[in-house]
């Protein structure tokens, strides 16, 4: 069967030549150029999903070093990564010690009570030490730097 075929299967509308194909694609490629020529800058897209203390950083620390990078920068938060931008909740972040990779502890001793108020204490003594900057550092100068935040409205 000849892929040049004028027919559809269905025996309904013809469907198009490979030279029409070919040449629409030559035209959505010249729209697509015209595009990006007019404009250059740079743009990168974010989602925050979760909301938990060790995954607040990631989002905030790409945001903040994209836009200094000259980088239009846009941080969309749904689900529980809405609670870093909320006034109250972002203060109290917690970290899971159940189910992450990172933590050296077996879920099995993560799961004892006050396991994840013992490691979100470890880890803000661990951001303390190291001069890291805070959420709400991070935030303050993620929003100097033009870095735009959405909250999902259909989560909120």
């Amino acid at each position: 069967m000849s892929t040049d075929s004028t027919q559809s299967s269905t025996g309904g509308e013809k469907a198009p030549s490979r030279a029409e194909l070919a040449a629409r694609v030559a035209e959505l490629e010249d729209r697509v150029a015209e595009v990006t020529a007019e404009d250059e800058t740079k743009k990168m897209s974010i989602i925050a999903t979760k909301g938990t203390l060790d995954m607040a950083y990631p989002p905030l620390i790409l945001a903040s070093t994209a836009a200094a990078f000259g980088y239009e920068v846009t941080v969309f938060h749904t689900f529980w990564g809405l609670d870093i931008l909320h006034e109250e909740r972002s203060k109290n972040l917690k970290l899971s010690s159940v189910g992450n990779p990172n933590m050296p502890v077996p879920n099995i001793v993560g799961a004892l009570p006050g396991m994840d108020r013992m490691t979100t204490t470890m880890m803000a003594k661990r951001i303390e030490d190291n001069d890291t900057a805070t959420i709400e550092e991070l935030i303050e100068t993620s929003l100097d730097m033009g870095v735009e935040f959405q909250a999902c409205q259909m989560t909120i």
